[in-house]
């Protein structure tokens, strides 16, 4: 049995919703169970829908129409999802009398992205000879924490999977395809995991029933070696680790969700990106080990509108509780720190949550001087960094060239990341620069 999961791109209208049936049919042998994301920007249309409702507008016209349209392509009808429709309105008027979207109210607005797709799909797929059904999460034991817009998968949700779809691996009577990023917490109100959450309901779900393989269908061939709009002649990469690909989410790369590979890692299930414009390509496999075949350098990514912070007191030299002190008061304030460089008496970091940045920085004015630098990106190494001297070797040597210096360097413990801070106005072209470092290094592998 393999999970498929179909992001917004790969569902995003009459088109690509077909080309999902034949995926799905040429599968079949496989007893895939399907996860979907909402239809193209039907997520943007339900947030601009709830601001309209804000400032007294109730109106759901480009949702109805892009819905209505699909369907009529598809030669379904609407009978599907008109009542989720209703409910959405009923939610929208009370936006409008309260003029308030809660965290809780937010997440119940954007669900209905997902809850309209797998209801399409599902009867597309049964108009066409495929038994299907939908489920929502909650469905079959999605349950979180409370934390509206960035729930927490409870551990109680994978047995309660593993019952609601482990008999369809003896009698796979029927597709069933479920909604993604939802869940519903343990007072029965409904939650999401953020932005990009349907990865992370596809690791879960393919955890609790242990599944040959997670695939995630993207509109790209693969993980490459660097984002394609910004640099040329990138490349898909083959294999990458656990770690590495959750290196590669949290660091810029948006093919996954960062916290995707947890599920994935823990319970040794690959992960498979293939691209639904073109399923004959191979993709790229994550799995449990390390691979260097291509070259010790995997992939490069930026990660933008980041600042970075400077600390530095002579009174602590050989004093102890430095860091502790500094970082006590960032959990304070609930701000992540992304890359970490130190010494005895001072400390550089980069973060890219910058509310209540201010009153961190007056209480930490108390004992140290503290420098802010806004308008900074990090550029990451994805890479064998136990033979990093010889990959900062090449590195270096070709940003030397070209007159950049990075304003901080430092490597990760997972041994798979090696971070260089720059400014906005120089990382795209470090990045650039250092790509041409993987394409020498594949070149000599191959």
């Amino acid at each position: 049995m393999i999970v498929m999961k179909f992001g917004g791109s790969s569902v995003k209208d009459a088109e690509r919703i077909s080309s999902v049936k034949d995926i799905i049919i040429n599968n079949i042998n496989e007893k895939p169970i399907i996860v979907s994301s909402a239809l193209g920007k039907t997520t943007d249309l339900l947030i601009e829908a709830g601001k309209n409702a804000l400032e007294g507008t109730v109106d759901i016209s480009h949702l109805v129409e892009h819905h209505t349209t699909t369907t009529s392509s598809l030669g379904i009808t609407t009978e599907c999802f008109e009542a989720l429709f209703d409910e959405l309105l009923e939610l929208l008027e009370g936006i409008r009398l309260i003029k308030e979207i809660s965290p809780k109210t937010s997440d119940y607005l954007v669900s209905f992205g997902e809850r309209l797709a797998v209801r399409v799909i599902s009867s597309y797929l049964n108009a066409n000879n495929v038994p299907a059904k939908y489920h929502d999460a909650w469905d079959i034991g999605m349950i979180t924490d409370d934390n509206y817009t960035d729930a927490k998968i409870s551990p109680k949700a994978y047995q309660n999977i593993k019952i609601s779809l482990e008999p369809l691996k003896e009698n796979y009577t029927y597709t069933p395809i479920i909604t993604g990023f939802l869940g519903k917490c343990s007072d029965g109100f409904i939650t999401t995991f953020g932005r990009g959450g349907s990865d992370l309901s596809a690791t879960t779900i393919g955890a609790a029933i242990k599944a040959k393989e997670v695939q995630v269908w993207k509109d790209v061939d693969g993980l490459m070696t660097a984002d394609p709009r910004l640099v040329d002649e990138t490349r898909p990469v083959n294999y990458v680790s656990f770690e590495e690909a959750a290196e590669l989410s949290y660091f810029g790369a948006k093919v996954l969700h960062p916290l995707s590979m947890q599920p994935a890692k823990e319970h040794n299930i690959p992960v498979r990106v293939k691209n639904s414009y073109s399923p004959e390509t191979i993709g790229t496999i994550i799995g449990p080990h390390e691979n260097y075949a291509q070259g010790p350098i995997k992939s490069i990514t930026i990660k933008r509108n980041i600042t970075l912070i400077d600390v530095c007191s002579n009174r602590m030299l050989g004093a102890w509780g430095f860091l502790a002190k500094v970082f006590s008061i960032f959990d304070k304030y609930k701000i992540p720190v992304d890359l970490l460089a130190s010494s005895e008496v001072s400390i550089s970091f980069t973060i890219d949550k910058t509310e209540e940045l201010l009153s961190a920085v007056n209480e930490i004015n108390e004992f140290a001087e503290i420098n802010v630098l806004k308008e900074h990106a990090i550029v990451s190494l994805i890479c064998d960094a136990k033979n990093s001297s010889a990959i900062l070797d090449n590195a270096f040597g070709k940003l030397a060239t070209n007159g950049l210096n990075p304003k901080v360097i430092s490597q990760g413990a997972s041994k798979s990341n090696i971070g260089m801070v720059f400014e906005e106005k120089d990382a795209e072209r470090a990045l650039c620069i250092l790509h041409s470092s993987i394409l020498e290094l594949y070149r000599e592998a191959a």
